[in-house]
C-alpha cells in the first residue's frame, strides 16, 4: 500500500516528512485561494494570517506537488505529521493527479487532499473571499508561531514559480502585499 499526498501551499516547498518520490502534476476542479484563516502557524486567534485551501470550480485546475510515501512507518509518522500540520483543515478528500495538461487518464488515483471548507460550522478558521487589497493588508501584518504570513505568501509564490505555474492569485497578492511593505518602508 503506498500514499500520495498532493500539496498546493506549504507543502509544496516543505513536506516535514520523508517521501521516495515528488511529481510535479495538479488536480482538476479546484482552485487556489487564500480564503483559511491560520490562528496557529502564520497568525493568532486575535489577529489570523491567511493560508490557501481549494474552493470548487468547474474547469479549474491547481498546480503542486504530489508525494508518495511507502513503507508502514513512514506512513504512520507522515500522517501524524500531517494531522497536526493541516489540523484546522475540516475535510480530507482524494483526487485524481495529473501530470500531462493533454491526457485525460490521471498520473496518480486516489492523492490525499486536506481542504478547509467554507462550513463556518464545521471550519471554523474559513475566512472566505475578501477583496485584494483587504487579504493583502490582513497578510502583511499577520504573524505566528511559524513567521511572518507574508514569508509563507512569498515562499508559495517563488515554489510555485519553480515549478513553473503562475498562479494569478498568488502572484497579484505577492505583489499587493510587497506594495504595502514598500510604502511602509518608505513612509
Amino acid at each position: 500500500m503506498v500514499l500520495w499526498v498532493f500539496g498546493y501551499g506549504s507543502l509544496i516547498w516543505k513536506a516535514g516528512f520523508r517521501y521516495d518520490e515528488r511529481r510535479v502534476g495538479f488536480i482538476k476542479g479546484f482552485r487556489r485561494v487564500f480564503y483559511q484563516g491560520s490562528t496557529d502557524h502564520r497568525g493568532t486567534p486575535d489577529f489570523p494570517g491567511r493560508t490557501v485551501t481549494l474552493e470548487p470550480l468547474c474547469g479549474a485546475i491547481c498546480w503542486g506537488v504530489a508525494y508518495k510515501v511507502s513503507g508502514e512507518e513512514d506512513q504512520r509518522i507522515a500522517l501524524e505529521h500531517l494531522e497536526i500540520r493541516e489540523k484546522q483543515y475540516d475535510m480530507k478528500v482524494y483526487l485524481d493527479f495529473y501530470t500531462d495538461p493533454a491526457s485525460s487518464t490521471p498520473a496518480i488515483n486516489h492523492v490525499m487532499v486536506y481542504i478547509g471548507s467554507a462550513d463556518k460550522k464545521a471550519n471554523q478558521n474559513y475566512l472566505g473571499p475578501a477583496s485584494l487589497d483587504e487579504m493583502a493588508r490582513q497578510i502583511a501584518q499577520a504573524e505566528g508561531p511559524s513567521g511572518p504570513n507574508r514569508d509563507y505568501l512569498f515562499q508559495l509564490d517563488d515554489a510555485l514559480k519553480q515549478i513553473g505555474c503562475d498562479d494569478t492569485h498568488v502572484r497579484d497578492l505577492s505583489n499587493a502585499v510587497r506594495r504595502i511593505l514598500s510604502t511602509k518602508a518608505a513612509a
